[in-house]
């Protein structure tokens, strides 16, 4: 027993499965174009739903092929600093509190910070 160590695994890192009797899922292979005559394919289940559209490497998205380009969704514009101010206050109330704001700083109570 001297003359043989034991050996153990490390936990996790390897397995002991082994590749036998192991079917891959069924796979097809779809092909999209780019707008920038980039042409790639990309390996999907038989299983799953195919999306029309799929980015490309370039950044763009590109079309299936055989496919027409899809509806695109209705989105809701961005919603700036500006109109979320305006959902709380009237323009009304923002003259009010910028004359209380100038009217502390000409009287010196209020100093303006110098930002380094």
């Amino acid at each position: 027993m001297s003359d043989r160590s034991m050996r153990g695994t490390r936990l996790g890192a390897q397995s002991l499965e082994n590749d036998t009797g192991v079917q891959p899922a069924a796979r097809q292979h779809i092909t999209y174009h780019c707008p920038n005559d980039h042409i790639f394919t990309v390996p999907l289940s038989v299983e799953a739903e195919i999306p029309a559209l799929w980015e490309c490497r370039c950044g763009s998205m590109a079309l299936r092929e055989n496919t027409e380009q899809p509806a695109a969704k209705p989105t809701k514009p961005p919603r700036t600093h500006w109109d979320m101010l305006m959902e709380r206050r009237t323009t009304a109330e923002l003259e009010v509190l910028l004359e209380e704001r100038l009217e502390l700083l000409r009287s010196g109570r209020l100093t303006q910070r110098r930002i380094a």
